[in-house]
């Protein structure tokens, strides 16, 4: 059962409406909202039909709830507004009666750096005083944010720092987009537009398996991707899965964005070791459900990401591997070769670029896209594979004398 904060909604067995016949706006169902301790209620990562609810919940008629859920959906995700007193078109008595009830929320910012390499990454904090990573890199031609789905993750693939740490919780959909919306804000990208941004591109491969948070991720999605707000189109987002098999087929269908598959073994034993999920959906169940995958086609090929492991996963072998099986079943895929990331005490080293060069060149002659991924983010533990949140045991004053040190050395 998905797990939930203050700002998540209460469930009921009631359907959100009643089916009526016609041309008539369905009934809303009146369902609670856990507020937060100032008794307001957070209208972040509420999909319309839930914002026009909590209007109604709060007593207001209802053509004047769908028209104010109507005008907050553009203030809230086109144009990034958190305060009610700025929106315009909202009448100067509706305000305050919109501020005493209700608030836009943003996650709280523990820490933000920049690395050399100009990839950012923050720490950030849910209300019940979890922490969370989000990474934004910048390329010449794109943007891509990297959103955490969950505080921890369960899954414990033996070369991932993130796989260390237990799983807290599941993140909300209101922690989900609201890592979106502080990016917009810390780019200075308001109002919201589909050309001339930096952040261009959304991959769900933070922290956790996003396939194990579903509903929130599906709700948090469709919300960047309407077409009324954030607008970011589905081919300019990415679900990263370690192979949650029985999920992917619904996520294909229920979300409809581009699949990667965290891959990093052609055989049992060592996928066995090193991606522990595999011990319950192996190898060639995991690739068939790619192969039904619903939205894979040469436009829109699997990516496959392969972390390149010092004589574990490295051989030529390996690669004729991996050929024969995206060849066999006939996979429309790429395949992003990724340099391992080192962290202390981690159990592999990073294989030889000679090596790494061998082993794309095989895929290549083969036909398939096998590009190495430069490794971003390294001096601020933002690369791949990095994310854990060892932040959370800095005490603020050492937080502090480590921001003063960084502005030391720059000047």
């Amino acid at each position: 059962m998905r797990e939930s904060g203050y700002m998540a909604r209460m469930q009921t067995d009631a359907p959100l409406s009643m089916p009526i016949p016609g041309h008539i706006d369905p009934v809303p169902v009146p369902r609670a909202f856990v507020a937060r301790p100032d008794g307001r209620i957070d209208l972040l990562g509420l999909g319309k039909p839930d914002l026009r609810l909590a209007l109604e919940t709060a007593q207001l008629e209802p053509k004047q709830a769908k028209l104010r859920a109507k005008q907050l959906w553009h203030w809230i995700y086109n144009r990034g507004v958190t305060d009610f007193s700025l929106m315009t078109d909202i009448s100067k008595t509706m305000q305050p009666w919109l501020a005493d009830r209700f608030v836009i929320s943003r996650p709280e910012v523990i820490e933000a750096q920049v690395s050399t390499d100009g990839t950012r990454k923050w720490l950030l904090r849910t209300p019940d005083a979890q922490d969370y990573e989000m990474v934004f890199i910048p390329d010449a031609d794109r943007g891509t944010l990297c959103v955490s789905s969950q505080v921890g993750c369960t899954l414990n693939c033996r070369f991932c720092h993130t796989g260390t740490m237990r799983l807290v919780r599941n993140l909300t959909e209101a922690e989900i987009v609201g890592q979106v919306m502080l990016a917009r804000d810390a780019l200075g990208e308001w109002p919201s537009q589909p050309e001339g941004r930096m952040l261009t591109n959304i991959v769900m491969m933070g922290m956790g398996e996003p396939l194990y948070n579903f509903d929130a991720v599906r709700d948090a999605l469709k919300i960047v991707m309407d077409g009324d707000g954030l607008a970011l189109s589905k081919r300019r987002i990415t679900l990263s899965t370690s192979g949650v098999v029985p999920m992917m087929a619904r996520a294909g269908a229920e979300i409809g964005v581009n699949l990667a598959v965290s891959l990093h073994a052609v055989t049992k034993e060592v996928r066995d070791e090193i991606v522990p999920l595999n011990r319950k959906y192996g190898i060639e169940e995991l690739l068939q459900a790619c192969a039904d995958y619903p939205q894979a086609n040469n436009a829109r090929r699997i990516t496959f990401e392969y972390v390149m492991l010092k004589d574990k996963n490295d051989s030529d072998a390996d690669a004729r591997e991996l050929v024969r099986l995206i060849k066999h079943y006939k996979l429309p895929a790429k395949v992003n070769l990724i340099p391992f990331n080192p962290w202390p005490g981690a159990p592999y080293d990073t294989s030889t670029p000679e090596r790494v060069r061998s082993f794309s060149n095989i895929v290549f002659e083969a036909g398939i896209s096998a590009p190495v991924r430069t490794p971003r983010g390294r001096d601020i533990d933002a690369a791949c594979g990095q994310l854990k949140t060892a932040s959370e045991k800095k005490s603020r004053a050492e937080l502090d004398r480590q921001a003063e040190e960084k502005l030391a050395a720059l000047g």
